[in-house]
């Protein structure tokens, strides 16, 4: 097993593979997109695929397929189908939009993935138009259908957004009452493609607990994971849990055990730096396996103690959320 210098053991990448999306969230990248890079600045499959081997030799046992938004890119079931036998891997996962999946989750089920990260910021058809720019609710909702009929474990991923979906908050907490699901509000970050877009977060996880009380003031605090980046709760009597995620207050960073890859092979050891090793310049350069193994040791190495220090490191943030790797 990998441990990176402050001790944390390096056992979850989440692996971009690609950079596009179907929505236009605005807290995510401009109205406008962003510039979409060549395929061939992109990994392939098969670099993918030699790549996630490596890391599963070195203890990675864990990999959620990110994007963009996975679906898009053409060829992604034959690239799970793969990773499905990688040896060491004892965990796949998928974070989606949930516009293009529904028709996949019975493949999905058979390839043994575990666990679907669904974005949905509000349950509200106008709300989800005015949020993502696309009128595809209807959409998201039928996969999440799928998902639980089919018995993959469900976590709903919201941002809280001040002036955008502060009323959805009890709305998404209610979907745990009958349904095995949990629901994540997240704190929203700088990763819109143009820089902070919001002077002060003033929806910090505090106050999201504080208004989630306001409706269920007999909330039951859960036992977090031991490496969860979620503090999680229970409504009584409901099937499902809502957890808070301070991802820009960065609560969780002492037990942090992922690694993100982009979708052009940059190696990030914290989302709030701006890359550490471009893996995809050294397989095209020839490096042996043995060559990649010595590479990423030394980048686990000197990794950042949290977000404030790996911010502090890099020039400010201006890019998308979608070319970092969800």
């Amino acid at each position: 097993m990998l441990f990176d210098n402050h001790n944390r053991p390096i056992t979850y990448l989440r692996l971009a593979v690609t950079d596009r999306c179907n929505l236009r969230c605005f807290y995510c990248m401009p109205e406008e997109g962003i510039r979409y890079l060549p395929k061939k600045q992109l990994l392939t499959f098969e670099e993918m695929e030699r790549l996630v081997g490596i890391l599963a030799g070195l203890g990675v046992n864990k990999v959620r397929i990110t994007g963009g938004e996975p679906f898009v890119r053409n060829g992604l079931m034959a690239f799970m189908r793969a990773l499905s036998a990688i040896d060491g891997l004892t965990e796949l996962a998928m974070t989606t939009n949930g516009v293009l999946t529904a028709p996949h989750v019975s493949e999905l089920v058979g390839l043994g993935l575990k666990s679907v990260n669904l974005s949905i910021d509000t349950l509200d058809r106008q709300r989800f138009h005015q949020i993502t720019r696309r009128d595809e609710l209807p959409a998201v909702l039928r996969t999440l259908d799928e998902l639980l009929a089919h018995n993959i474990e469900v976590k709903i991923n919201a941002v809280v957004m001040e002036g955008q979906n502060i009323e959805d908050i009890p709305l998404l907490a209610e979907l745990t009452r009958d349904q095995p699901v949990a629901v994540r509000f997240i704190e929203e970050m700088p990763f819109n493609g143009e820089g902070t877009h919001y002077p002060v977060l003033n929806w910090t996880h505090r106050r999201i607990l504080t208004e989630l009380k306001s409706f269920y003031p007999d909330l039951h605090k859960l036992t977090d994971g031991p490496f969860s980046t979620s503090n999680d709760y229970q409504i009584p009597g409901y099937q499902g849990t809502v957890g808070i995620i301070a991802a820009f207050s960065r609560t969780f960073c002492g037990s942090c055990n992922r690694i993100r890859m982009t979708a052009q092979g940059v190696l990030k050891t914290c989302l709030y730096d701006s890359g550490v090793l471009n893996v995809r310049d050294l397989m095209r350069s020839g490096a042996t396996d043995a060559d990649l193994v010595e590479a990423f040791k030394q980048a686990f190495a000197s990794r950042p103690a949290n977000g404030f220090e790996a911010e502090q490191n890099r020039a400010p943030v201006s890019e998308s959320m979608a070319t970092i790797g969800g």
